[in-house]
């Protein structure tokens, strides 16, 4: 269920009921490794995926900090987003990017959990919208 709020903005609620079947637990998930899904442990100043590389899996932040930059046909790096615990990265694999646009290195020694696309990009999608909620 969402409302859209004075902003504009849409909120879902989090108050999902379920029909005779279990509730899905966006953080048990994100927090166990499956078939599909892999935790990694990164050091600091680790590059984590670089750019141009094949856009194949979304990471998730459990632990640490992680910079992502893009370079320039010049040579210039900008520094695009500082991300901390609970946020995602890489997650133009979803929308058909075929290659990275981007390039994602540990700031601090980092774990992250790596879901890959291959995994199914619509239970992908459904599983982390329902993260973001």
């Amino acid at each position: 269920m969402s409302r859209v709020t004075r902003s504009g903005s849409i909120k879902r609620s989090t108050n999902r009921k379920t029909a005779g079947c279990a509730q899905f637990d966006p953080t048990a998930f994100l927090k166990t490794a499956a078939k599909g899904r892999k935790v990694s442990t990164h050091p600091q100043k680790q590059i984590i995926f670089a750019q141009g590389e094949a856009a194949d899996s979304v990471h998730y932040i459990l632990s640490g900090k992680v910079k992502v930059t893009v370079l320039s046909h010049e040579g210039k790096e900008a520094v695009v987003a500082i991300l901390g615990v609970d946020e995602f990265f890489g997650e133009g694999c979803l929308i058909g990017q075929p290659k990275r646009l981007a390039t994602a290195m540990a700031m601090t020694e980092c774990v992250t959990m790596q879901v890959e696309k291959r995994a199914g990009p619509a239970n992908l999608h459904r599983t982390l919208s329902g993260v973001s909620a």
